[in-house]
């Protein structure tokens, strides 16, 4: 499926989408919560499908209401069947640690583009608390037989994945003695650690942790079945607001000022440009504005490189962007995509290992390769909304975390157009 993309006058307000993260994050809670648990306005997209997959799998019901979702939790049982994870890396990584406390045997599988992301720091990591897991290269698969959780100490670089961390969080209340996590090297994406933490806390589960977060000890607890209410997501909404700033005026509702997501940092990010921002009690508004470079550390807010990309095309100067190493093991390498689809269009673009130079200037159509990168495609719609003459290639990806985005293109006033559904 593509989408042409067309110039078009924007205007108009939209709410927010949940936060995948915390709603997956919330199911993993709801799941280790012996009782009905209740998670209120959670996502719906391929991701979070994955990860009320494989509980189900797993003897977990969900009940999928219109706006919440009712979770039994406390009742693992051994799967019938593998458990596919589709493309979602957090279903994957944090189902890899679950499975140690499911009796029996469970074999982890995904998707050709998830089965290339780095797992096995984690495998190491569980297999220091006692956790009979391994991965097999050939088969791109994780094998966990549970049952039983010794504890102990895990240490495990912070520079990879912040999933690791927050995988091991989910599971060390299990664990037959107390738990103490080591990151070895400087944690990356931090606030998504604390992210995990915050929900920990509202299923009633402590965790002594040092201000870097990168020692974390948990003693034996019981998750507490709870209401658990799920946030606008910020990386989501980054690019109507992005838009805004392009081609016209956005609102976006539905979203926490006080938010823990690191990628709230695209409100600072758009001030620095010169955009004009008004924040609102849960909502904020972005017009259009002549933008200026920028230089950006991106290493906690990783996500947001796509969107500030775009923007760096369409602003006066040269804008840089570091810490961006780890946007290579996403559903692509970010960092080539964006690099191979800006020079497509024009704009001049150095590519270094951990650092993207981007030059605006006039931009030309294009045809993106999206490389199924739902946060590719969604980024340089942007592009083809304000200067029009765009091809955005495997359209359909963006129902990995935002199913009903070019629909909300549509209703801002973006012309799109959508062939071979």
């Amino acid at each position: 499926m593509r989408a042409s993309i067309f110039q078009s006058k924007i205007a108009g307000k939209i709410v927010a989408p949940a936060s995948k993260s915390y709603t997956i994050r919330g199911l993993i809670c709801a799941a280790l919560a012996k009782g009905q648990s209740e998670i209120i306005n959670p996502l719906g997209s391929d991701d979070t499908e994955a990860c009320l997959d494989v509980l189900s799998r797993l003897g977990i019901p969900v009940l999928q209401g219109k706006n919440s979702w009712r979770v039994t939790g406390g009742n693992f049982h051994e799967p019938k069947t593998d458990l596919f994870c589709r493309e979602s890396a957090a279903t994957l990584r944090f189902m890899t640690a679950i499975c140690s406390l499911v009796p029996g045997s469970c074999r982890l599988t995904s998707a050709p583009s998830l089965a290339r992301r780095p797992i096995k720091p984690l495998v190491q990591a569980l297999s220091q608390l006692g956790v009979d897991c391994s991965y097999q290269d050939k088969e791109a698969c994780v094998l966990v037989r549970g049952g039983r959780l010794k504890g102990g100490v895990a240490e495990l670089p912070g520079n990879i994945s912040s999933q690791f961390v927050s995988a091991l969080l989910f599971i060390s209340p299990f664990a037959d003695e107390g738990t103490r996590i080591r990151v070895t090297t400087a944690l990356e994406s931090q606030p998504f650690v604390a992210m995990t933490l915050e929900c920990l806390k509202v299923f009633g589960i402590s965790v002594n942790s040092s201000p870097d977060l990168r020692e974390l000890e948990t003693s034996h607890q019981r998750y507490k079945p709870t209401k658990y209410r799920v946030e606008g997501d910020w990386t989501s909404a980054s690019y109507p607001l992005a838009l805004g700033a392009l081609a016209g005026e956005v609102e976006v509702a539905n979203l926490n000022p006080a938010s823990l997501q690191g990628d709230k940092a695209i409100l600072d990010f758009l001030r620095d440009m010169g955009a004009s921002v008004t924040i609102g009690k849960n909502s904020v508004t972005v017009k259009k504005s002549r933008l200026k470079a920028i230089r950006a550390n991106l290493v906690n807010c990783i996500d947001l490189l796509p969107t500030m990309a775009i923007l760096a095309a369409a602003a006066d100067g040269t804008s840089e962007f570091t810490g961006i190493e780890r946007a290579r093991l996403k559903e692509s390498d970010r960092a080539s995509a964006l690099h191979e689809g800006l020079a497509r269009m024009g704009i001049k673009v150095i590519e270094e290992k951990n650092r993207l130079t981007i030059t605006g200037s006039p931009v030309k159509s294009a045809v993106i390769d999206t490389r199924g990168d739902h946060r590719i495609a969604m980024a340089f719609s942007l592009l083809g909304l304000s200067y029009g003459g765009t091809i955005i290639e495997e359209a359909e990806c963006v129902t990995k975390t935002y199913p009903e985005f070019w629909d909300i293109l549509k209703s801002l006033g973006g012309e799109v157009k959508i062939d071979g559904k």
